[in-house]
Parts: C-alpha cells; sequence; structure tokens
C-alpha cells in the first residue's frame, strides 16, 4: 500500500509488534554552530537579535522568525536566568523509566526573548518557583564538546 492510499477496512491495517530502531541526524545549521562553538570556548551563551522586532533568539537563528528579517547581529547572554516553569521526568530518551526523576526546566537567559529547556540541579522539586533565578552549571573547559550536553544544569543562584 503506498502511502497516498487510505485503509478502506480495518483487515487492511498492519500492526507491528516490538520496537522499531529509529536513529536520526540532527545538524544545528550555521547559527547553531557558532552557538555551541562559543559555549565550548568561551562558556558563554550566545544570541541574535533582530533589530527591527528587537528579539533575541537563543541559540542564535539566521532569521526572525515573526518578521523574516536577516539576523547578524550576535550578541551575548545569561549564564543567569529565569525560570519559567518545570517539569519532572520519569522516563528517559529511550523510554525506560530512569532510577531518579529529572528536573527539567524552561529558562529565559538574562537577555533572551526565547527560552532553552534543560535540566535543573541543585534544587528539589518543592523548593522551584516561577522566576526562580539559576545560573548554567557547565562542563570544565577541556571537557566541552560542543554540543547542548556542555551545559551540566541550570541551579539557583546563591
Amino acid at each position: 500500500m503506498a502511502l497516498k492510499q487510505r485503509n478502506e477496512k480495518v483487515s487492511q491495517t498492519k500492526v507491528w509488534f516490538g520496537e522499531l530502531p529509529v536513529e536520526s541526524l540532527y545538524t544545528v545549521g550555521i547559527a547553531g554552530e557558532r552557538f555551541f562553538r562559543t559555549l565550548k570556548e568561551k562558556g558563554e551563551f550566545t544570541g541574535t537579535k533582530c533589530e527591527r522586532c528587537g528579539l533575541v533568539f537563543v541559540p542564535g537563528r539566521i532569521f526572525c522568525e515573526r518578521c523574516l528579517e536577516h539576523l547578524d547581529n550576535w550578541i551575548t547572554v545569561g549564564p543567569t536566568g529565569t525560570v519559567e516553569s518545570w517539569t519532572v521526568v520519569f522516563l528517559g530518551l529511550d523510554g525506560k523509566r530512569l532510577e531518579q526523576p529529572e528536573l527539567v526546566g524552561l529558562i529565559k537567559l538574562d537577555g533572551a526573548s526565547t527560552f532553552l529547556v534543560h535540566r535543573l540541579g541543585g534544587v528539589k522539586p518543592e523548593e522551584l518557583c516561577f522566576g526562580m533565578r539559576v545560573v548554567a552549571v557547565l562542563k570544565p573547559k577541556a571537557k566541552r564538546e560542543g554540543a547542548i550536553t556542555d551545559i551540566l544544569f541550570f541551579q539557583p543562584v546563591q
């Protein structure tokens, strides 16, 4: 059956039992590469600012998602920010139960208009609150790889 065809009868439906191994390769693009290179080499968060709208995208973008303006004004933001929302995660990316639940937050870095989704550390779920001030904890420079995992977690500002 081609993808454009539609099942007319329930008996035409196919079932797959078990797991489907799916792999994908995500490329970060030109702007993402610059963001991660700067994070790796300098330990800084960068974004692009739209001169027309005033929005600051983190990680940076090549064009503004609101007005489609080309973006080439790179600025430094963070590493501090606020917790806008959070959740407790019980399953890992592989779909299996985690030994210890993890906290994941929606972080708005200081100077940014957009958000990062990342782990929260050094805090218990009952201590979290909207607007909580946090700071990024990075891997030591020698261990950074130029990836989102170079950010270990965000912890409350002391």
